[in-house]
Formats: structure tokens, C-alpha cells, sequence
């Protein structure tokens, strides 16, 4: 499991010429940082008298943010697992026409599911962006650029994301699929751009 590898060994990982991890899996594995950093905001504003009022909402940002990191986490695997389907896939054997047949299926369904984990991916990486906001708003001014800098790093994680659908729906030849994917990815786009926005300037960038 690539959550299991050290920062290093990611790393090297991530610098070889294998193509796992890739993009994918870099988003989620960023998103899901930035949902620790969230959880850490709020950790250091909870238990303090003077964010006593906003308290409740930081008990239930941290456990939030804490489900969000755990699922990013799980994300990191699926999304180099799915790729490896799609690699799978293509090596099935194409010798008579009931074989291509079936291996073409193999295909489209691989590339339909490496579609979907990023587009689950990048749907929670705009639920830590919207987390990062909120601490940024309410949480300990103290660790408010710990909050911008969660917020970022999940804006990224989300448009990556994006892009990793839209390469896998370019080979997808269910054209239904492909419209409602894409109609999937600009509603998640449009809000993260404008989240972006609008939490940029809180920040004072």
C-alpha cells in the first residue's frame, strides 16, 4: 500500500519511471493533508477561552476534516489501483472475437472506474476546501496560514482531480457516461473556483 511507504519512499516512488503513483493518487494524497491541517487548526482553537463561542464548530470541523483525511487516505490506493485495472485490461488476450469483445468491455469499464475515483476525490477535496475556509474564518488567528495554506493545497488536489477524469473520459465511448461525468466535474469546478476566490481574499492573497 502506498500509504504505508514512507515520505521518502513516496517520493522516490512518485520521481521513478513507474507510472504508480501518479497524478491521481498525488491529489488525493494532498487533499488529504490539507484535511490534516484543517483538523490541526481546530485542534488548536478548541479547548481555549477565548474561541469559546466557536467551539462547537471546531469540535465538528475536526471530526469532519478527521473522516474527510481517512477517506483521501484509502484514495492515495484506489486511484493507482484503478490504473492498474486499466493496465490489466489491456493485456487480456485478443486472439478471437469473443476475446476482443470481452477485453474491449474490460477496458471501458476500467477507465469508467479510474474516471470515478478522481471525481470522488475531487468532490472531497471541495469539502476540506469549504473545512479550511471555515477555520480560516473561525479558527485560531494564530494558525490562519496553516488554514490558507489546506485550503490551497485541496484546490489543488480538486482541479488535479478533475483533470485525471477528463483524460480517463477521453477513451470512454459511452457517450451518456461521458455527459454526465463531465456535467459532475464542471458543478465541482465552478465551485471550487469560486470558493477559491472568495477564500484568497479572506486570506489576504
Amino acid at each position: 500500500m502506498l500509504t504505508k511507504l514512507s515520505v521518502e519512499q513516496f517520493l522516490a516512488r512518485t520521481a521513478s519511471r513507474q507510472p504508480v503513483p501518479g497524478g491521481g493518487s498525488v491529489a488525493a494524497l494532498a487533499a488529504a493533508l490539507a484535511a490534516a491541517l484543517a483538523q490541526m487548526v481546530a485542534g488548536l482553537t478548541c479547548g481555549r477561552s477565548a474561541y469559546a463561542r466557536v467551539e462547537p464548530q471546531m469540535e465538528d470541523l475536526k471530526s469532519r476534516a478527521a473522516d474527510l483525511q481517512t477517506s483521501l487516505q484509502s484514495d492515495v490506493d484506489r486511484d493507482s489501483e484503478a490504473y492498474g485495472r486499466v493496465m490489466a485490461a489491456f493485456k487480456l488476450p485478443k486472439e478471437s472475437r469473443e476475446q476482443r469483445s470481452r477485453r474491449s468491455q474490460a477496458v471501458q469499464e476500467a477507465f469508467k472506474q479510474a474516471a470515478r475515483v478522481p471525481l470522488e476525490v475531487s468532490r472531497k477535496a471541495l469539502e476540506v476546501m469549504q473545512l479550511a475556509v471555515q477555520a480560516l474564518e473561525m479558527g485560531n488567528p494564530n494558525a490562519r496560514t496553516d488554514a490558507a495554506v489546506g485550503l490551497m493545497m485541496a484546490r489543488s488536489a480538486a482541479l488535479g482531480a478533475i483533470m485525471n477524469v477528463r483524460i480517463n473520459l477521453e477513451s470512454i465511448r459511452d457517450e451518456q457516461f461521458v455527459r454526465q461525468t463531465e456535467q459532475q466535474v464542471q458543478a465541482v469546478r465552478a465551485e471550487v473556483v469560486g470558493l477559491e476566490s472568495k477564500a484568497l481574499e479572506k486570506a489576504g492573497l
